[in-house]
């Protein structure tokens, strides 16, 4: 981040202005860069290079003091989040290998960071933060230029540290602030997790480029993030769809958010109609994008696209970013046509950490990225995201297409929230479950009028969830996106709790005698 520490310091110099609102209020440029020179001696004394730091991540003014530290000493800044457990850390430890790990002292004496730094020095900095510096030799040479890494567990369970250039930050957040008219000196909000590789991309980085506020809020209240975004003239933020859906139903049609330009989304599962009423409550517009963290936010639409663009697809790709679906042969799909996802642009991460270095990623010969999702893409230049590659449910043999039906279901105007999920069945190996989150005031849907819905939408009827389970929420992970595998397994222990049939099920889901099941929880 040495660029983007270099001008938000020379910007300072010009002139002090409240670079952070967090909960403990405002925090000024000036303030910031004094307590980052503290942290700097604290963990590069006698400003020795900073190395690679190893950072619990949270959404306060900390979170951009430790960023302008590593950037003065010419570091690389690694995020780890507070819940991460002794065994993700004790893995992040072993694939990173920073020099320094800086977090609150409960956190150090759980994730037992004493241990897995041995022999380093120990100092106090950031109000009361623990800082372990290790005494041998620093070289971020084996980031090959990586800057930034973020930690995401993916498909495998296992955290994994995506390193990001600063180029490609700058080029995802130079995109983002030009496709939604943004100008310096803007306020923005982050209301994700920083540790989120996204929301510290689109976070912190883009704060530190505009020189404007960055408002923050430490823990997830749609309330108080609505309260502060209004209050403090927020221009744009970033979000799950979960959060975008929570913040409209607590808007309840009043607006609040009339000075924001727009609201990207991304991160999950969306649905056109819902995402609608959000904005009309909210009085901005939604934007729903597509990205990941080792290619950010790489589409986008405009905030003046029309809604079918803005809320129905997934934008189109940032100037100088490719994207195409290709057949399982590898021939690239002409529009229209379904195919696995593959990403190529500025934005592209430089591999993954692993022992402590730079791990390439696994491209094409001709340089794309597989991305595991599915795609389509329009004639227009726009794309949409169709699901991930393995979101099926093998029932007797027939793959079922999660996203297919989470989107057939989540056009019912009384479902806030839905997600798809396998349940095991002796039979046929897997059955489809729907956990479904009603809209504010609206009564729980049961089985049968969710399949009169669905019979209306067209979805085949071989398709059709057979067991519905109303839920106050549904299952996110630390940075607010769904978690898939929570809600499998939440699905699973309400599934269990039914009682037996009192027939064997047919081949299809219509074929079942007696009343369809519906659970509650």
């Amino acid at each position: 981040m040495r660029q983007t520490v270099r001008e938000f310091y020379d910007r300072s110099q010009r002139a002090d202005f409240t670079a952070v609102v967090d909960d403990h209020g405002p925090h000024g440029a000036r303030d910031l860069l004094q307590r980052a020179a503290d942290l700097a001696e604290a963990m590069s004394p006698e400003w020795a290079p900073g190395g690679t730091v190893l950072l619990q991540a949270d959404n306060s003014w900390r979170t951009v003091a430790a960023t302008l530290a590593v950037g003065l000493t010419n570091g690389v800044l690694a995020l780890v989040n507070r819940h991460t457990t002794p065994a993700e850390f004790a893995a992040a430890m072993e694939d990173i290998r920073p020099d320094v790990v800086i977090a609150e002292p409960s956190a150090m004496t759980e994730w037992g960071a004493a241990g897995a730094l041995p022999d380093a020095r120990t100092a106090e900095a950031l109000d009361g933060w623990t800082v372990r510096s290790s005494r041998g030799p620093r070289d971020v040479s084996r980031w090959s230029g990586g800057t930034v890494i973020g930690l995401t567990s993916g498909s495998t369970g296992r955290p994994k540290g995506v390193v990001q250039s600063e180029d490609a930050l700058r080029y995802a957040c130079s995109c983002t602030i030009d496709v939604n008219g943004l100008r310096d000196g803007d306020a923005v909000a982050a209301v994700v997790p920083l540790s989120s590789t996204a929301a510290y991309c689109f976070g912190v980085c883009l704060a530190l480029m505009l020189g404007g506020p960055l408002v923050l809020t430490g823990r997830w209240d749609r309330e108080e993030a609505l309260v502060r975004m209004a209050e403090h003239d927020v221009r744009w933020t970033m979000c799950v769809p979960t959060m975008a859906l929570q913040m409209g139903s607590a808007a309840a049609g009043s607006k609040v958010l009339g000075g924001v330009r727009s609201i990207t989304v991304g991160g999950g599962p969306m649905d056109r109609g819902a995402l609608a009423r959000a904005e009309l409550s909210l009085g901005t517009k939604i934007l729903r994008v597509f990205g990941m963290s080792e290619c950010l936010g790489h589409t986008s639409p405009r905030p003046d696209d029309p809604e079918e663009i803005r809320l129905g697809r997934d934008g189109r790709p940032f100037p100088g970013t490719e994207l195409r679906a290709v057949a399982p042969d590898g021939t690239v799909l002409a529009p229209g046509a379904t195919g696995r996802a593959q990403v190529r642009g500025p934005s592209l991460f430089l591999g993954y950490a692993r022992d402590g270095k730079t791990e390439p990623p696994g491209l094409t010969p001709d340089g794309f990225f597989p991305t595991g999702d599915l795609l389509t893409t329009g004639e227009d230049g726009t794309v949409t995201v169709m699901g991930r590659e393995k979101d099926v449910i093998i029932r007797g043999g027939r793959n079922l297409d999660i996203t297919e039906i989470e989107r057939a279901v989540a056009t019912h105007p009384a479902v806030a929230r839905v997600c798809v999920t396998p349940v095991p069945d002796p039979l046929l190996g897997e059955r489809a479950a729907v956990l479904l989150v009603p809209e504010d005031g609206s009564e729980p849907l049961n089985l049968d009028e969710l399949r009169e819905h669905l019979a209306r939408t067209g979805l085949s009827k071989a398709k059709w969830p057979e067991f519905a389970f109303t839920v106050s929420e549904l299952p996110q992970t630390t940075v607010g996106k769904l978690d898939r595998s929570g809600a499998r397994g939440l699905a699973r222990e309400l599934h269990a709790r039914l009682p037996e049939p009192e027939t064997e099920a047919g081949p299809e889901p219509d074929d079942r005698r007696g009343s369809p099941r519906q659970g509650d929880a």
